[in-house]
């Protein structure tokens, strides 16, 4: 399961992230979305579980848990929405 995790520290890793989750059970993978430009956290991540019930365990405990003086959200991953370009001509 692809979980979406939001309102994290900007100074949260991968590793942390991933650390979070496995005491739930196995990570698949766990990466934090950062700014193209500047490189920098954009404050959240997504963290893929293979075993549901686990994952739904982890989003049931971890939702909400402050982390860094921030309460941290986590829920199902959406797919991403295909954008279209726009002609401004």
């Amino acid at each position: 399961m692809n979980m979406y995790v939001s309102n994290l520290s900007f100074h949260t890793t991968d590793e942390d992230l991933r650390n979070l989750f496995k005491e739930f059970g196995e990570v698949s993978s766990a990466k934090i979305i950062s700014d193209k430009v500047t490189g920098r956290s954009r404050g959240f991540g997504f963290v893929d579980m293979p075993v549901d019930a686990a994952a739904n365990k982890a989003m049931q405990e971890l939702g909400g848990k402050e982390i860094e003086g921030r309460a941290m959200s986590v829920s199902v991953a959406k797919e991403r929405e295909v954008r279209s370009k726009r002609n401004f001509f």
